[in-house]
């Protein structure tokens, strides 16, 4: 799929940059060029220490940001495939820092979308956030727009050879900022703070987020948003999980926080089919025909009504099937 091609990453020395360039990198041995592109340029500098283009000439690091169109064209030129993993995801820094967030979440996309359609991309994926259905913070709606943006961009392709789409999933264990990683500094001092004992996350490991960006590549038709099939945890169970002896105090739900995230709403469902591993929410007004769609993916719609919340999930980690994806996927010195 991705032999002979080039794939640059925007965002590219994240924690998802990362893991998905080593997949790339084991997956397909004959990618021709593997493009990284990131603002931050000592996380640069980190990542090519571990990936020296030394040891890996298709690789190349790009500083830039997706703030810049001139600078994403130039970035772009001969590229095949773009992943779009660039954003401003911190939650209370978006509410804080509101145009910030905007420039990087929304107009930043738009940048991609325009520097992909000028430079002849094949394919771009992007990625989404369970915050971004029924979003309540201002990062969840700059990812919804984004969206939008992604999905809308199928229309003014023209003739162009190219395909926009995107992949939503939830909480991603041990990425930065992310909770199980929190609680495992905190479990020192012998008191984890929790939000609110009701909460519930769905969760994904990184190397499922990235098999279903490699499933985009391969089987996107164009403006879909691809849901996976994951399990939820109850915040309780995680705090559980890493230090049954530590003390759990509430401290309240932050600002822009929900107590269950959504994947799928209840208006999305009356465009979302099953597909088997994921769901797809489909866009109002596909450009290909819809019966085509369903039978090459032998894909069912949803009931009307259906939604996707990791409150009302039918699949639940356990306080020892955490333990279990903590010590493999966030922490191998932790003692089972």
């Amino acid at each position: 799929m991705l032999n002979d091609k080039s794939v640059l990453i925007t965002g590219g020395t994240g924690s998802f940059g990362k893991m998905f360039t080593k997949l790339i990198l084991e997956k397909y041995p004959k990618v021709k060029r593997l493009v990284i592109l990131s603002r931050d340029e000592q996380k640069h500098y980190q990542m090519s220490m571990e990936y020296p283009e030394s040891k890996y000439p298709v690789l190349r690091y790009f500083i830039g940001d997706v703030r810049e169109e001139s600078r994403l064209i130039s970035a772009f030129e001969g590229i095949d495939v773009v992943i779009h993993a660039a954003a401003m995801k911190h939650v209370h820094l978006a509410e804080y820092n509101p145009m910030e967030c905007v420039k990087t979440n929304i107009l930043g996309a738009e940048n991609v979308i325009n520097a992909a359609l000028k430079c002849g991309v094949k394919k771009v994926v992007a990625l989404s956030t369970d915050k971004a259905a029924a979003p309540i913070n201002l990062y969840g709606a700059t990812k919804l727009a984004s969206d939008k943006l992604f999905i809308a961009a199928n229309n003014i392709r023209g003739k162009r050879d190219i395909t926009f789409s995107v992949v939503r999933y939830g909480n991603v264990m041990g990425s930065n900022g992310s909770v199980m990683p929190f609680f495992l500094s905190k479990k020192r001092d012998g008191v984890l703070p929790i939000t609110d004992k009701r909460m519930t996350r769905f969760n994904i490991s990184l190397q499922d987020g990235c098999e279903m960006v490699f499933y985009a590549i391969d089987k996107a038709w164009g403006g879909e948003i691809f849901v996976p099939k994951i399990p939820s945890y109850k915040i309780v169970d995680v705090a559980t999980a890493i230090a049954p002896e530590c003390k759990q105090v509430e401290v309240g739900v932050r600002p822009g926080e929900k107590l269950h995230e959504e994947m799928i709403t209840v208006s999305d469902s009356y465009n979302t089919v099953d597909i088997g591993k994921y769901y797809a929410i489909l866009p109002q007004q596909p450009n290909f025909n819809l019966s085509e769609y369903k039978t090459h993916f032998n894909a069912q719609s949803v009931p009307q009504e259906f939604s996707y919340n990791s409150g009302n999930n039918d699949q639940w980690e356990t306080v020892e099937s955490l333990r279990v994806l903590i010590k493999e996927f966030v922490d191998p010195s932790f003692i089972i």
